[in-house]
């Protein structure tokens, strides 16, 4: 395996080879700086960390020869641009914001605790509102299976820089789907986790009830891998989540076969309805899990109103976030159009909102009294060609939105985990996928069975 192979190989390969000797971290970091420089025409990078990566890398071969190694231990990682990196800028993908922060999120202090070197901060949309990495400020980002169409969002640039095989993973954020939806554009796995799961420190939410954090893989393990390492509540955290029944690592490995699997194509908005080959992808992966043992069946999981408590801590969370930028006169025009249209959405209607999620959650729990796990599509609408917000106002891009958050922005409501993962390539080239719901804290089900498909429908891979 050449090093250019090992720079785009999964976390567990790349592990294997560092642990084997077959190269150092500093080779795999320097050539993985390379990668990222060769691949700037995708614009999946604000800010790459030459120096500092090359220091952290040097370190962790120190580290190894003197036997302290971690999970993570000599493994390149991107982390969304709205978590704190200590020394760089945090800017929510806006130009308003100008000083580096001095301290690592929670996070990304749990990931360099495992081992991991922090090469870069990944593009965004402005305050992750849209589900399209595009911005006035950093552009637009393309997606390596097609550079002409929108890898989604709001964690477009992690997902370019997985798919293109220019890190293993990279952290994202979902307050929407924005995990799921760019997972689904690429062709990766993206594990939206339960709410509480991973801590969002130091800030005091995400979005408020409605963001979580996790990685963007291509495969099933590696998220599973990575996701162990970042879980755990912290003192402070206002949402938790009880520790899992097993490692999401043994939930991958796990072979489990009865599991009652409900399937609907059935779109949670009607203002969006399924495209024909997304209706196929279900029914195909439907045939595949009946394949491998599970009771798989049609259900109509009677999708409660949910954008009453959506809309408050959207606008409420957009708002909290402008209100820490240093220099709110460089926001783009349509934040400034969301921040005046969200001036009802103080504290007082977001706590309101969140009990009206609650109540919505108890209602979705029904479909989960009679399956272990719910199927859809990820998506209804195909990813579309960039330049999709160009000329939008934030109310004519919400619009635009609707064919790519109708099947995801429920769960965040909820706080359910859920994951979308590949279902094979559309006559237009660009991944399929499909969407897997679990119960409250049912990570360790989504990750058997994901793990399961993969196995006999393996994920694919951009030519390019």
């Amino acid at each position: 395996m050449d090093l250019q192979d090992v720079v785009s190989a999964g976390v567990l390969e790349q592990r294997a080879l560092l642990e084997q000797g077959a190269l150092s971290t500093h080779d795999l970091v320097t050539a993985t700086l390379d990668a990222i420089d060769a691949a700037a025409d995708l614009n999946a990078f604000t800010r790459v960390r030459h120096k500092q990566a090359r220091a952290e890398a040097i370190e962790r071969d120190r580290e190894r020869a003197a036997g302290a190694v971690g999970p993570l231990h000599g493994i390149p990682i991107a982390i969304k641009d709205e978590i704190d990196v200590a020394g760089a800028v945090t800017s929510f993908g806006t130009r308003a914001n100008s000083t580096p922060v001095q301290a690592d999120a929670e996070v990304v202090r749990r990931l360099r605790a495992a081992g991991a070197v922090i090469v870069g901060k990944t593009t965004m949309p402005e305050f992750g509102q849209w589900p399209f990495t595009e911005s006035s400020t950093y552009g637009v980002t393309r997606n390596p299976w097609d550079r002409t169409r929108t890898t989604g969002g709001s964690s477009g640039g992690s997902a370019a820089a997985v798919a293109a095989g220019l890190v293993p993973v990279a952290i994202g954020s979902d307050g929407g789907g924005s995990i799921r939806i760019p997972s689904a554009c690429c062709g990766l796995f993206g594990l939206k986790p339960q709410r509480g799961r991973v801590p969002v420190a130091p800030f005091e939410h995400l979005w408020w009830a409605l963001g979580v954090t996790g990685p963007l893989t291509r495969g099933v393990l590696d998220s599973a891998v990575v996701n162990d390492v970042i879980r755990g509540n912290t003192p402070g955290d206002r949402f938790t989540a009880p520790d899992p029944v097993m490692s999401f690592e043994q939930a991958a490995r796990q072979i489990t076969t009865g599991l009652r699997i409900g399937y609907s194509t059935k779109s949670p908005s009607p203002l969006a309805k399924p495209d024909p080959e997304h209706v196929r992808a279900v029914l195909e992966t439907a045939k595949l899990l009946a394949d491998l043992g599970h009771s798989v069946f049609e259900v109509d999981p009677h999708y409660p109103e949910s954008l009453h408590a959506f809309f408050p801590q959207f606008f409420g969370g957009v708002r909290a976030e402008v209100d820490h930028v240093e220099h709110p006169e460089l926001l783009e025009r349509r934040t400034r159009q969301t921040v005046a249209l969200g001036a009802w959405a103080r504290r007082p209607v977001v706590e309101w909102a969140i009990r009206q999620g609650e109540a919505v959650a108890h209602k979705v729990d029904r479909v989960f009294a009679d399956c272990d796990l719910l199927l859809t599509p990820t998506l209804a609408g195909r990813p579309p060609r960039i330049g999709v917000l160009d000329g939008a106002n934030t109310v004519r891009a919400q619009l635009r939105s609707i064919p790519m958050v109708a099947y995801t922005a429920l769960w965040n409501v909820t706080g359910h985990p859920a994951a979308s993962l590949p279902a094979g390539v559309g006559a237009d080239g660009l991944p399929l996928a499909v969407q897997l719901i679990g119960p409250s804290n049912g990570e360790t089900t989504i990750l058997t069975v994901a793990a399961q498909l993969e196995q006999v429908r393996p994920h694919p891979r951009p030519l390019g």
